[in-house]
């Protein structure tokens, strides 16, 4: 399954990815935000791993790689969970080379992936859990409609220290109105 936008291609990641994801995931200022920085290449290799291989399998992950369809090369990726046995909620997540930050393909691929998530796959809610100093994903999420719910502080254990927490959320009846603006 791959979801397309006018410049990009999500395509469920494979182990073939491993080079590329490991190239642009192990830079730590970076990714300083994310909960997940790969050392080596093997640490890569048992991410994918551990990735269903399903898209849609309740309180999984599911994690496409962004393709800009120019080059072809992989510039980032995009994790789904399944939040809940009944289905109806995902949490979201976007990770950019830095190389391509700051040219609309977070937003589009994000914005992608939430019409897949309510028009086809029918959820009711879609979160996302950020860093509160991550500026950039906040204003993302604040773009793309999703409110502010709540702030967690120190909630979250991330490379050994202890971190808040922001949870957006948007429902499907909000976007469905945004989507129409």
């Amino acid at each position: 399954m791959i979801l397309e936008t006018d410049r990009l291609l999500l395509r469920p990641v494979t182990i073939d990815d491993k080079n590329e994801i490991f190239a642009y995931r192990r830079d730590k200022e970076s990714n300083k935000y994310q909960g997940w920085i790969p050392e080596t290449i093997e640490d890569v290799e048992v991410f994918i791993g551990k990735i269903s291989k399903q898209i849609n399998v309740p309180e999984t992950w599911f994690q496409f790689v962004i393709v800009d369809k120019e080059t072809q090369r992989i510039i980032g990726d995009l994790g789904i969970h399944f939040v809940d046995s009944e289905n109806k909620q995902a949490e979201i997540g976007c990770t950019l080379n830095k190389d391509f930050q700051n040219k609309g393909f977070a937003t589009e691929s994000v914005k992608r992936a939430i019409d897949y998530l309510f028009n086809e796959l029918n959820k009711h809610r879609i979160i996302g859990s950020i860093d509160p100093g991550n500026q950039h994903s906040i204003r993302l999420v604040e773009r793309l409609g999703f409110r502010k719910e709540a702030h967690f502080v120190e909630s979250l254990c991330i490379n050994g220290k202890w971190v808040d927490d922001l949870i957006y959320a948007l429902i499907e009846k909000d976007w469905d109105k945004k989507s129409k603006e």
